[in-house]
């Protein structure tokens, strides 16, 4: 049987196991040593304790002591750890690799370089020395893991420096569900599915606001609305100045959407817009990978030091929020042109 190893067993990692299934693959998905109890669990009847559903049948379950033995005669690699791990990731998961063998990335980031221009994560990795002449490519768009899972129609990116190796890859997850498009523009899409964290935290700050009073209030969208569009066009300069075109914008604006409507960065933006200072968020949200949090904090510090900060107010003000900043308040007149 036709095989595909995930290494990193979280929701999104887990998740690609069912496109890969779907497709006749035996999966072999690999727990990093953060997903001991998941890769236990799964291992004795196939539930996934975080995705709360079974995984397919095909899947088999590794912790990371055997992940030599899950890679042996894959045919594709999954990467499938968060941004934190990415370090972690270069270190012990690309020297196992071998050359034939593409890598799938779907961790989200950015790294920066010293002239402070933005590296994002798939390039970072080729031109780490464990990363050399190794083919890296990723996935972008957006995605809810659970309804990845659920067999819900999503439409991704993946992208990659050959485009032969990139559709190679889509051929083997596309499904009647899992809708790709194949791209050679590494820097626009993973810069723009990158951004979104970030700015999905500063759209939920409408939704915080409209409930400082009463949780139960109703939503007011053309805050939100506000908020989105602005986080668009600093999206789109943020993008045209890590080098990438112009269609990476739909796909982290769609990213954006889907991300706004729940998990772990609408939670934070939302305590924030209900006036939690940022540690008073952090102890409500004990334990929650906070990515969005990274991400601002990368990609401010590069635009401070080039002097560009005042192109993207909205980006600013979630980097006050998140330093504490007293007395910050959203911006709104320096969003009109």
């Amino acid at each position: 049987m036709k095989k595909i190893a995930i290494i990193g067993a979280g929701m999104m990692g887990s998740a690609m196991s069912f496109p890969a299934a779907d497709n006749g693959y035996k999966v072999s998905l690999v727990g990093t040593p953060l997903d001991r109890d998941i890769i236990e669990r799964a291992a004795q009847d196939g539930y996934h304790i975080t995705l709360k559903c079974p995984l397919p049948r095909s899947v088999e379950c590794f912790q990371f002591e055997d992940v030599k033995k899950a890679l042996n005669g894959a045919e594709l690699v999954i990467g499938g750890v968060s941004s934190f791990g990415i370090d972690w990731f270069a270190e012990n998961v690309l020297p196992l690799m071998r050359p034939e063998t593409p890598l799938l990335m779907i961790t989200k980031g950015l790294k920066t370089d010293e002239n402070h221009k933005f590296i994002p994560f798939p390039l970072w990795l080729m031109s780490h020395p464990n990363g050399k002449g190794l083919s890296i490519n990723a996935v972008g768009g957006p995605c809810i893991s659970f309804e990845l899972a659920a067999r819900q129609h999503t439409e991704v990116a993946f992208c990659g420096s050959d485009i032969k190796t990139v559709k190679k890859i889509r051929d083997m997850l596309k499904t009647g569900y899992y809708h790709i498009t194949a791209t050679d523009d590494i820097c626009g899409i993973e810069t723009a599915v990158a951004m979104k964290n970030a700015y999905a935290l500063g759209v939920s700050l409408a939704v915080g606001q409209a409930q400082r009073d009463d949780d139960d209030a109703p939503e007011k969208y053309n805050p939100q609305a506000g908020l989105f569009y602005q986080a668009t066009k600093e999206m789109d300069y943020i993008i045209s100045g890590a080098g990438g075109g112009k269609n990476a914008l739909y796909f982290g604006a769609g990213d954006l959407y889907v991300t706004v409507f729940g998990g772990r960065t609408r939670r934070l933006g939302t305590l924030l817009g209900k006036g939690l200072n940022f540690s008073e968020a952090l102890d409500v949200l004990a334990g929650v990978t906070l990515e969005s949090v990274a991400i601002t904090k990368v990609v401010c510090a590069a635009l401070e030091k080039r002097g560009e900060m005042q192109n993207c107010p909205l980006l600013c003000h979630i980097n006050d929020l998140i330093n504490e900043k007293p007395d910050a308040e959203i911006p709104w007149d320096s969003f009109a042109e």
